[in-house]
């Protein structure tokens, strides 16, 4: 199981708990754990809805594809640790960091 925490729009922090084995997104625990995501598009990095920041970890996870960057440059407000999280993985690299939440209800 994976560890991280979720910071909601309100700047309250849950911790969250994930299993690595199962090929998951941080978009579809993040659904399923019933945070406010959109995610219209399914996962395809086409939408942006599912726009979160990295707080904490970013170094871990890499850079963003250069299709995940084209949609978040689109966006009216995002960060250089600004992700789509329907591109992060639910890994090992994720154990600990610490995830805004962005979206479309920020």
């Amino acid at each position: 199981m994976i560890h991280f925490t979720v910071e909601d729009h309100d700047g309250n922090r849950q911790p969250i708990e994930a299993p690595d084995d199962m090929g998951l997104s941080l978009m579809e625990v993040l659904k399923a754990s019933e945070y406010p995501v959109l995610a219209t598009c399914g996962g395809m990095a086409l939408c942006a809805t599912c726009h979160v920041e990295i707080l904490e970890g970013q170094d871990a996870l890499g850079e963003a594809t250069d299709t995940e960057l084209d949609q978040l440059e689109a966006l009216p407000e995002y960060y250089p640790t600004s992700r789509l999280a329907c591109q992060i993985r639910i890994s090992d690299l994720l154990e600990g960091a610490v995830v805004k939440l962005r979206g479309e209800d920020n």
